[in-house]
């Protein structure tokens, strides 16, 4: 299961209801009167999903693929939420055609949706294969999800408490690494690692105590008269003398 249901081709414009019971070509219709049948289908839809748990996100494609076209995605905070809608909407009919609810394995908007399509540079049109969300008025948005909309996301959107919102602007590249620029700067820097120096500076002058008697005795044995060049107490000195007087020829 998913916390996501989609419902396929669930949505048709003015335009292609027109063309579909006419059969002739739809004529010029107002851009106000589109973005309104827009929105009634909206509302009528979230206040439909709702009755079967608590909506996290709904959207409607703009796309013209035969996959994409019409499609409702409604997101669910859990997924016995999503499951219960899909149950109670899966051979319903609707404007007069069967429904058919399955479940979506899309859970992110962010990464399905085209974000050129968002800044308005979608250069594939349409027929694009990410999705072509149609843009709710926010006023429709907080009547119908109230807070629930703009509440900490889930683990799952990964957005932080200084992240730049999704659904108030486009996606900017520019603008989202500059404040994660500010938000580096802003940290606090690390506290000094002193404490690591200081325990290399003793372990480096363990080992030199450590090395060092070696180091002397080589150089003992490389030169015998090391030991007038060294400052020696004066036992070992008379060991010397006496070691020397011993070993020399009479």
């Amino acid at each position: 299961m998913s916390q996501t249901i989609v419902i396929p081709n669930m949505y048709q414009t003015p335009a292609q209801q027109y063309q579909l019971q006419t059969g002739n070509p739809p004529p010029m219709i107002d851009a106000a009167a589109i973005e309104e049948h827009l929105v009634d289908f909206y509302e009528d839809v979230c206040t439909e999903l709702s009755n079967f748990g608590e909506l996290e996100e709904l959207h409607v494609c703009n796309n013209l693929g035969d996959h994409l076209m019409g499609n409702v995605y409604a997101k669910f905070y859990d997924e016995e939420g999503a499951a219960a809608a899909q149950q109670a909407l899966h051979g319903r009919f609707y404007a007069k055609r069967a429904l058919i609810c399955e479940f979506s394995p899309v859970t992110d908007f962010r990464e399905a949706r085209c974000r050129q399509f968002d800044q308005r540079e979608c250069t594939r049109g349409g027929y694009c294969n990410f999705m072509h969300l149609y843009k709710i008025p926010h006023d429709v948005e907080r009547r119908l999800f109230g807070n629930r909309r703009r509440r900490e996301p889930s683990p799952q959107r990964g957005r932080g408490r200084g992240s730049r919102d999704y659904y108030d602007a486009p996606y900017d590249r520019r603008s989202s690494s500059s404040s994660y620029r500010r938000r580096s700067r802003s940290r606090s820097p690390p506290p000094p690692r002193r404490d690591r120096d200081e325990r290399y500076d003793r372990g480096y002058s363990h080992r030199s105590r450590d090395v060092s008697p070696g180091y002397v005795r080589r150089s003992r044995d490389r030169s015998p008269d090391h030991h007038e060049r060294r400052r020696v107490s004066p036992e070992r000195a008379r060991y010397s003398r006496e070691r020397e007087r011993s070993l020399s020829p009479e």
